[in-house]
Parts: structure tokens; sequence; C-alpha cells
């Protein structure tokens, strides 16, 4: 969106992203309720970024998006009634939690600013011809 001439429709979203349209509302509205993002309604209208950059990290976005679960696999239930599973769930707690913190860490340290930074060094090490839809591919 950073680099498109002027709003972006959800449908223009959804094919760069190769998704349905209607996934890409739901993710803009999680954005745009913390100000990252805004919506035009109208002809000419769509999706524009609103936010600094430089002020806004990975982590930030997660957050917008209502803190999805990062690891796909995890402690099956919080109350097993298998004790090989409460084992293994109580071996496996903290090195999760440690994961996840550590993670998030590091999604505090990147920003908008620093991916938007490499995007470009790596459209420029491609060559001018480079159109910016192989950039996306």
């Amino acid at each position: 969106m950073a680099e498109a001439p002027g709003p972006m429709t959800s449908e223009a979203l959804g094919k760069v992203m190769q998704t349905n349209p209607v996934v890409i509302r739901r993710i803009m509205a999680g954005l745009r309720a913390q100000g990252l993002v805004r919506s035009e309604k109208g002809h000419g209208g769509g999706w524009t970024i609103s936010c600094d950059f430089a002020a806004v990290s990975l982590r930030d976005i997660y957050e917008a998006l209502g803190s999805p679960g990062i690891f796909a696999m995890g402690n099956r239930s919080e109350s097993p009634g298998c004790l090989v599973e409460a084992a293994v769930n109580a071996a496996l707690t903290d090195a999760f939690d440690d994961a996840e913190a550590l993670l998030l860490g590091r999604f505090g340290e990147v920003t908008l600013a620093a991916l938007s930074r490499d995007f470009h060094a790596r459209m420029q090490a491609r060559g001018p011809d480079c159109p910016t839809a192989a950039a996306h591919a």
C-alpha cells in the first residue's frame, strides 16, 4: 500500500495477497481501529496507510490484529484428563511461554520503516527494470 499511488481497494489488495477481499476487510478493520490505516468510500476510495512507519512495529500490527496465537502447536488442553498429556504440558509450558516472549520482543524491535528500507534495498538489488508487481511475487 505504501507503494501505491492512491487508495487500494480490498479487491486489489486481495489480488496482491492472493486471498479473498473479505479476509482483507477483516484484517483492515483491526488496523483501522488502531489508526494504522483509513478507508475512503465511493469512487476512487479504498485503503490508505495513516501511520508513521518509524513509530509502528510488527508488535503493534500483531496487537491490532487481536494478538492471534503464535504457535500452531502447544498444549492441547489446559486441564487434560490424561496424565501423559498433563506431564507433557507441564514440561513444555515454560518453553512455549519463553519462545512467545522472545518472538513478541523481536516483533517490537522491527518497525515498518525498517521493513520499508529492506524492501527498497531488495528492489534496487533486482535492478531498475524490476516491476513493482514482481517485487510482490
